[in-house]
């Protein structure tokens, strides 16, 4: 029961930060979409950026989980950005809300994980060294998380999926190149 109390609250949170500012959403409001009294969202969640913590942390674990399985960096970005595209509006909100530094901790936290996957799983027999792994990782972690700044700010008026399309038709084979010279620094 308290599962499904929980998964409520966090729904009616999605739905009302879809429809407005962070700061405009009260515990009452939240309650009372969802049908439970003060003391069970108390029992729960300390307050709502607690609230917010944990909805992008649980989304963070799914879309790594997902994107880990994919056969190329495309679509496991695609992946990862999945999330944001469908609540367009609340990534717009917690973006412009005093909750941005946990939202840029998700994000940061998203897009280092589903390149550390994609990595481990297409890279995993090359014998890379640890540093030069973790550079690669910074690398285009950086990039995806400097794309995904960049069209908030732009307030996400494009369509970042066609963006993200082509950089990595132009950059194809860039990793594998990186990885070939971690190789010969190795030999």
């Amino acid at each position: 029961m308290t599962t499904l109390t929980k998964d409520a609250i966090k729904k009616s949170f999605m739905k009302l930060l879809n429809a407005k500012a962070v700061n405009k959403i009260t515990v009452k409001e939240i309650v009372e979409d969802c049908g439970i009294n003060r003391n069970s969202f108390y029992y729960h969640f300390d307050d709502i950026p607690s609230l917010i913590e944990e909805i992008l942390n649980e989304q963070a674990d799914t879309l790594v989980q997902v994107s880990s399985r994919d056969a190329n960096i495309y679509t496991a970005i695609l992946t990862a950005m999945d999330f944001a595209l469908q609540n367009k509006a609340a990534m717009m909100h917690l973006y412009h809300s005093a909750s941005r530094e946990l939202f840029e901790r998700y994000l940061n936290r998203v897009a280092n994980r589903t390149v550390t996957e994609y990595f481990d799983v297409f890279f995993k027999d090359e014998g890379i060294d640890e540093d030069d792994k973790q550079a690669i990782v910074m690398y285009y972690k950086s990039l995806l998380v400097g794309f995904v700044i960049e069209w908030l700010g732009n307030g996400m008026k494009y369509d970042l999926s066609i963006q993200v399309q082509r950089l990595c038709e132009l950059f194809e084979g860039t990793t594998e190149i990186a990885v070939s010279r971690c190789k010969r620094k190795d030999s």
